[in-house]
């Protein structure tokens, strides 16, 4: 703990802070629990949870589908951003400039078209009608060139002057990519890579305009059928963020044990 003129908090100041920091945070996350409870008091029909407990098998199946689309998702635009950042750091002028194209591409691109394309355009020309299918590469794809920069980034925060201590010191390359390399990149990417990875949790709701029942689809069609729509849309904010909210404290705890 400092002080905001640079001197260090006494132990008891430091404990009177880290009170303050919770009663402020228990403060604003009553604000809006009090704020859920208020809008659903002004709803005009009363709220009932229960309405829901026919549909929780496709719920929570559709919740494991979201879970398993977002990890794969995680997995292949990972491995292709490598990819892709490997064909970015080549002497071939055209990979180089392939990345680029590619990149602006995607940059340019609103997931839900890319998904509307893979599944409708890209994905019959190459023969394949199954659109959940292209609907996972379209969310691969989206992803991939976000990867691309975050190992760009990793991989150039290794200095020349630490290739050089290596050198000096007669590193192996095992050595190199055990002790100095692979730790700092591991340590750089996986902030990053857990935002992207909340990124692609809330993307993959996109794809219920593709039939894929997944969590915001299974929903969905449950309001329809018993129109429990506040009840419904308010299980299914909270069941997003049980994911997300988790994710983002472990990605502020890798910060703080890491000091990145």
């Amino acid at each position: 703990m400092m002080r905001t003129n640079g001197a260090a908090l006494s132990p008891q100041e430091a404990r009177t802070e880290r009170r303050g920091t919770r009663a402020a945070y228990a403060a604003a996350i009553a604000t809006f629990v009090l704020l859920a409870i208020f809008v659903v008091a002004r709803q005009t029909r009363a709220f009932n949870i229960e309405a829901l407990l026919p549909y929780r098998d496709d719920i929570l199946k559709g919740f494991g589908r979201t879970i398993w689309v977002s990890l794969v998702s995680l997995i292949g635009s990972t491995s292709l951003g490598f990819f892709f950042y490997l064909l970015s750091a080549s002497r071939v002028r055209y990979f180089r400039a392939f990345t680029d194209v590619f990149t602006e591409i995607i940059y340019g691109t609103p997931l839900l078209v890319m998904i509307m394309i893979m599944a409708f355009v890209i994905g019959p020309a190459f023969g394949s009608t199954n659109r959940a299918l292209m609907g996972y590469v379209g969310l691969i794809v989206y992803i991939t060139p976000y990867m691309t920069n975050i190992f760009k980034s990793a991989i150039a925060s290794i200095g020349a002057e630490q290739y050089m201590a290596m050198d000096l010191f007669g590193f192996t390359p095992y050595q190199r990519y055990r002790y100095i390399i692979i730790p700092q990149i591991v340590r750089i990417l996986m902030p990053p890579l857990m935002n992207n990875f909340s990124l692609i949790i809330k993307g993959s709701a996109l794809l219920n305009v593709l039939s894929y029942r997944e969590l915001f689809y299974e929903i969905t069609l449950m309001t329809n059928n018993n129109f429990r729509f506040v009840e419904g849309f308010l299980l299914m904010w909270g069941l997003y963020l049980l994911i997300t909210i988790p994710l983002s404290q472990v990605t502020k705890w890798i910060d703080r044990r890491w000091g990145i």
